[in-house]
């Protein structure tokens, strides 16, 4: 047999029909009405080739497809797939040694920052005053958390327009700490309630996932109930693996919507989203559930309570996703008290169907949604809005430029992120974004003063332009400095 017959037979092989009693997609969804599931554990390396020669995802190991028009996928969708799965296997392959290199990273920023920078490590350290940073401590930063240490609230006044967004921004960033470190700022820097901080399981990942953040900020008018959702930290395999799964769930009547986002949620296997759950000691904190139940108990007791619910990034998509849920389950006590949902640097969450009943079940509810999109920032821009993924965002987009120019659209400029002719612009304002971070302070004010670790980030962001405009500085700038007043009078 010569060779070229071996590897056509191979290949061949390769690309029959492969059994899924195994496999990890192999559980019920009754609960959907469609879905196209991928499973990168269960991706060898002639399967996950062949994917891109075979229209019929149905036939892939690593693939449970169940939809209409699954049998004729586009030679794109399919490369689209393989990458995801490539990148999640790369990403699993090496996730311990990037937890290290984060962990060892992290430390090191700490102990440069709390002992006042390399020179004073050598004096602390010959003086016998070295400050050793515990991951658990109240002063233990994140790497987000070092990329923009501000945490004063005293900038936003509560009868300005913008406090509810200002406070969403700072929450949203505050989700990434520890708890210890959540308690000292909420009580003493924001002198507001601490309610609770959980790691949440994501059944599909058989491991804690999801961050969120719980905080009660009082007031003689109404009480506010404050839910951030922490986003993806840099270092992190398996939030990224939930960002890069382009899964997806048809839920009837609402649309199709990511099927990362719904596992990190709560999204639990057979059943999807049942009314109630049984808690005993052995059932893991869901997200959703966890949520919904700290919400139910408040603000049952405090008829005047609210809530809103925000998030950066991954956290973001969640926070959105969050009143999907909410209206499945037409949970009317929880929907008559939200009042504004804010995202910062979200992603896609689902199809033009999702996004029809969303603006419907928002509008009727009076709900504000307000999605902030800083500049040439690359999430928004993903999962792809064209004819092969199908992902829509929806709701007002409060899209800010270089300079915190507001301006108000419907979909944020370059909308799919890799258009060539965006290339030149967006490497231009990489380039004016870091020649900013030494003026903004004297242009500003101290309080918008940007350190060594930041502007490390920013020259990454001309290697990848887009992904230094992720940061949560920008949001935070956004909304301090943007014009964003009028927006939210008329609203």
């Amino acid at each position: 047999m010569s060779f070229v017959d071996w590897f056509r037979g191979v290949v061949l092989l390769a690309m029959a029909p492969k059994s899924k009693a195994n496999g990890n997609c192999s559980c019920s969804k009754e609960f959907a009405e469609g879905y196209m599931l991928l499973s990168h554990e269960d991706a060898h390396f002639f399967d996950l080739f062949a994917v891109l020669f075979s229209q019929n995802l149905g036939n892939r190991r690593f693939v449970d497809c169940h939809a209409e028009g699954a049998v004729e996928e586009s030679f794109r969708h399919r490369f689209l797939i393989f990458v995801s799965v490539v990148l999640q296997k790369l990403l699993m392959r090496f996730a311990k040694p990037l937890a290290f290199f984060g962990s060892c990273f992290e430390i090191l920023i700490n102990l440069l920052v709390l002992n006042g920078g390399f020179f004073r490590i050598l004096i602390n350290l010959l003086t016998g005053h070295l400050v050793i940073p515990e991951r658990d401590a109240p002063n233990y930063l994140s790497c987000i958390g070092n990329l923009d240490a501000r945490v004063k609230l005293d900038a936003i006044k509560r009868e300005d327009c913008r406090y509810y967004a200002s406070i969403a921004m700072m929450a949203a960033k505050a989700s990434y700490e520890n708890a210890a470190y959540l308690k000292g700022l909420i009580t003493n820097q924001w002198k507001m309630e601490f309610v609770a901080f959980y790691d949440c399981w994501n059944e599909f990942q058989g491991k804690a996932t999801t961050q969120l953040l719980v905080l009660l900020d009082k007031h003689e008018e109404h009480d506010t109930y404050v839910v951030a959702f922490r986003g993806t930290e840099p270092f992190d395999a398996d939030a990224w693996c939930t960002d890069l799964d382009i899964s997806w769930y048809g839920i009837p009547g609402i649309g199709k919507i990511h099927g990362g986002f719904m596992k990190a949620l709560g999204l639990q296997k057979n059943v999807g989203w049942p009314k109630e759950i049984e808690w005993d000691e052995n059932v893991r904190p869901l997200a959703y559930y966890v949520v919904r139940d700290i919400l139910r108990k408040g603000l049952s007791k405090n008829p005047n309570a609210k809530f809103i619910l925000t998030g950066h990034s991954l956290g973001g998509a969640l926070a959105i996703l969050y009143p999907t849920i909410m209206f499945l389950h037409d949970d009317k006590l929880l929907i008559e008290r939200l009042e504004g949902i804010y995202t910062f640097g979200q992603p896609r969450v689902g199809d033009e169907a999702y996004t029809m009943f969303m603006r419907q079940k928002l509008r009727e509810n009076s709900i504000k949604y307000c999605r902030f999109v800083y500049c040439n920032d690359i999430v928004p821009r993903l999962p792809y809005d064209d004819k092969d993924l199908l992902f829509k965002h929806f709701g007002v987009c409060l899209f800010f430029n270089r300079r915190y120019e507001l301006r108000v659209l419907d979909e944020e400029p370059n909308k799919n992120y890799f258009s060539p002719w965006c290339v030149i612009p967006m490497m231009l304002n990489a380039v004016l974004e870091l020649i900013r971070s030494f003026t903004i302070a004297y242009i500003n004010g101290p309080n918008y003063r940007e350190g060594w670790f930041l502007f490390g980030f920013r020259l990454f962001g001309l290697i990848i332009p887009g992904v230094s405009a992720h940061g949560p500085q920008d949001y935070i700038n956004s909304t301090l400095l943007g014009s964003i007043e009028k927006h939210f009078k008329e609203d």
